[in-house]
């Protein structure tokens, strides 16, 4: 069946795949793509991502992306928003002049996974595909970066590939620390710490609170935001982030990206926020984005001032209270591998891969496979 002509877009270009399936390309991003539309996409979303839902990823576009080279693909089953992705085409790759697509992520988004509804996952992935097959130029493969290896969505890209004999290959793997248990706040923390370990924190506590009025809080609204943004955004800087200007206040875009994320998570209901204050001064803050059946520690600061106190530990002593959340069923820590604080108390881990898959007709892939076979120093191993 063909496709309609496309009116939720005001600035677009469309192609056509079978089933009806359709791809439609938003060039600019301040070309709004319909709000309900892709709202109710991440609430459907099989694998979910807050960084590419609306109210975080128009905010990183704009903040990052002055230049619109990034285009929003967006894949439509009928009338139905199936697919959402960042995409941006590239000439270089690391070290390699190689024309290639790539999903795009800037470096405070960590996860890269495409926005696709539950049980559309292979239809996206081929129309998508199918789609770059055709557009002009020489690109040899997409890649993906940030993309969990667990799920429908990357078993999806697996058999696609498989199915369409196309060489695709894992070119980077790591694990970082995960929350998942149906254990207890109080069990999960007794069997992650030793007793001793335990002790200790118990101890840090009181001799932390000799320093004044110690109180934690939590908010999943926008009591107080614009206040909270700001005190972060200065606990955060008057530490070696500060120092190294890698802190989110180092850049007014970064800033502008932080505050813009957090108002927008308050008001979709994706925001969880937790201190710790020391006589109603931030000592350790955090922010979640959930989105169930998951969610996502996004940022987390504290005063390195009371270091010997241990207090982003003693916030995440708190955090576990997540686990007690009927609609949520894990926590990605979104931090690097082997994290010295987050991995003294979360025991999970969550497998996060770079993919490249090749694009074009049997010449391209015939390249794109001798690429990967040079990148993974072996046959590529695939998916």
């Amino acid at each position: 069946m063909a496709s309609q002509a496309l009116t939720l877009f005001p600035d677009e270009t469309t192609g056509e795949t079978d089933n009806a399936v359709r791809v439609t390309v938003v060039r600019h991003h301040d070309a709004a793509v319909s709000a309900p539309a892709w709202d109710a996409l991440a609430r459907n979303a099989s694998t979910p991502n807050p960084f590419f839902e609306r109210w975080c990823l128009l905010p990183a576009l704009a903040a990052f992306d002055p230049g619109h080279s990034v285009s929003l693909v967006c894949i439509h089953a009928g009338d139905t928003l199936i697919g959402l992705l960042p995409l941006a085409r590239s000439r270089d790759y690391y070290d390699y002049p190689v024309p290639h697509y790539q999903a795009w992520l800037h470096p405070n988004a960590f996860c890269g996974a495409p926005l696709v509804a539950a049980g559309q996952e292979q239809p996206f992935w081929a129309a998508l595909l199918n789609w770059l097959d055709t557009e002009p130029g020489s690109a040899l493969f997409l890649h993906l970066t940030g993309l969990p290896s667990d799920g429908p969505l990357y078993d999806a890209l697996h058999r696609v590939a498989q199915a369409e004999r196309r060489p695709a290959a894992v070119v980077m793997k790591e694990d970082r620390a995960m929350l998942v248990s149906d254990l207890s706040p109080e069990d999960y923390f007794a069997q992650s710490m030793s007793a001793k370990k335990r002790k200790e924190l118990r101890r840090q506590s009181r001799r932390l609170g000799e320093e004044g009025t110690l109180a934690f809080s939590r908010h999943n609204d926008d009591h107080a935001l614009p206040e909270w943004i700001e005190q972060f955004l200065a606990l955060e800087s008057a530490g070696w982030k500060g120092q190294e200007r890698s802190a989110l206040a180092s850049a007014p875009q970064t800033a502008a990206f932080f505050r813009e994320s957090l108002n927008g998570a308050a008001k979709a209901g994706r925001l969880e926020r937790l201190a710790l204050t020391l006589d109603g001064v931030p000592i350790a803050m955090l922010a979640n984005f959930l989105t169930a059946p998951g969610s996502f520690s996004f940022k987390t600061a504290y005063d390195e001032e009371y270091a010997r106190y241990s207090p982003g530990v003693l916030l995440q002593r708190e955090n576990l209270e997540i686990l007690s959340r009927s609609d949520i069923a894990w926590c990605d820590s979104c931090a690097a591998p082997d994290h010295p604080m987050i991995e003294r108390i979360w025991r999970e881990k969550r497998s996060v891969v770079r993919v490249s898959v090749a694009l074009g007709g049997i010449l391209r892939r015939q390249a794109s496979r001798a690429f990967l076979t040079v990148e993974t120093r072996s046959n590529p191993k695939g998916l």
